[in-house]
């Protein structure tokens, strides 16, 4: 296989085999191909694209250049992505959610991107949180019935080609390519076993993607690529135009996070977290209807259920719910006149809550 050719095939718009991606994929993961021709590849599928059998292939192959989880008979195995926004807490609340019904989540996530908050950043705000689990420690709690999900980074054995990949793009001005996006997030996702997979595909000034059409786009190539790879997957398009919720930053995000598991905390919040695990209980076969999913996640919020089953995850993950988190003082900017909010630059907030100090574990 020579990348040259593969490099200039892809260049003129023309479509690579399994087999060749493959082989793409295997030669820079054993570093018997160099950045600067991956780079070269790179920028030729963000300039010419690639089609949903090149996106899977792709997805694929990453997939396949380092280990994938096994689970023995349970529980379906279910996760949730999102692409990133303001005050989107959501995973916080939908693990122990959906884990309230024997399905079993693996959740791997990541850290903050731009100006949008990392979930892994918002845990590691509660004392002794430990997001760096090894899989077998993955394994040993999400088969554990009484807490059955996990919130961690990936390890170094999930999906390596995507880690060398994405650190390459991210100096080679490619990262808004969608196939590569696509491959990216599924290739992760994909490792952790799963039988069921809803995507929260955001749009808007706080969200990585700013049109409805972008955010259409990434959602369809993403549901192809998981109906292709044999996962059950379905996509909401959500609007990052404003803030999710009333709060964002790490401390104050797990706080709303634990009102809403409590039952109670902003609706906003609390709606999209029913319809996103509405859409994988019925995906999961735990539920027949998007209707009654809802009305079942809504009585685990409201019983104090989640909220248990949260409490349990993050003891299994070292945490100390109990210990302060420090936040910081109050400031009230009071309007000036009468009036109504007529448009936010949330990406500006997010930058704003950045500069302020919101790192890992603050």
């Amino acid at each position: 296989m020579n990348p040259v050719l593969l490099i200039a095939k892809k260049r003129d718009g023309h479509e690579l085999t399994a087999n060749e991606i493959a082989a793409l994929v295997a030669g820079y993961a054993e570093e018997r191909i160099p950045d600067y021709q991956m780079s070269a590849w790179a920028m030729a599928v963000y300039l010419r694209g690639m089609t949903t059998a090149e996106t899977a292939a792709l997805t694929e192959a990453m997939l396949h250049s380092g280990t994938t989880l096994t689970w023995p008979a349970g529980g379906a195995i279910v996760d949730k992505h999102s692409t990133g926004g303001i005050g989107d807490k959501t995973s916080l609340i939908l693990a122990p959610l959906l884990a309230c019904y024997g399905l079993r989540v693996p959740m791997i996530s990541g850290r903050g991107l731009g100006a949008t908050g990392g979930t892994l950043d918002k845990l590691e705000a509660i004392a002794g949180f430990r997001t760096n689990l090894s899989l077998p420690e993955i394994e040993r709690v999400v088969n554990d019935p009484a807490v059955g999900c996990v919130i961690t980074g990936a390890s170094q054995e999930l999906a390596p080609a995507d880690r060398k990949l994405y650190a390459l793009r991210d100096v080679t001005a490619t990262v808004a390519s969608i196939p590569l996006i696509t491959a990216s997030i599924m290739s992760k996702k994909l490792a952790e076993g799963l039988q069921a997979l809803v995507l929260d595909v955001k749009f808007g000034s706080g969200a990585f993607m700013k049109t409805r059409a972008a955010a259409e786009e990434l959602a369809q190539s993403l549901v192809a690529t998981g109906k292709r790879m044999g996962v059950a997957t379905t996509a909401l398009l959500t609007d990052m135009n404003q803030p999710l919720g009333q709060m964002a930053g790490n401390a104050v995000e797990v706080q709303e996070s634990i009102e809403v598991l409590q039952g109670n905390g902003p609706e906003d919040v609390r709606d999209l977290t029913i319809a996103l695990g509405a859409e994988v209980m019925v995906s999961a076969k735990q539920s027949g209807s998007l209707l009654t999913a809802s009305e079942q996640l809504a009585r685990s919020l409201d019983d104090g259920s989640a909220y248990e089953r949260f409490a349990r995850m993050v003891a299994a993950q070292g945490g100390n719910l109990d210990a302060p988190r420090p936040i910081a003082e109050e400031s009230i900017v009071a309007a000036e006149q009468r009036g109504f909010l007529a448009a936010v630059d949330t990406e500006a907030l997010g930058i704003a809550v950045i500069e302020m100090g919101a790192v890992a574990g603050r």
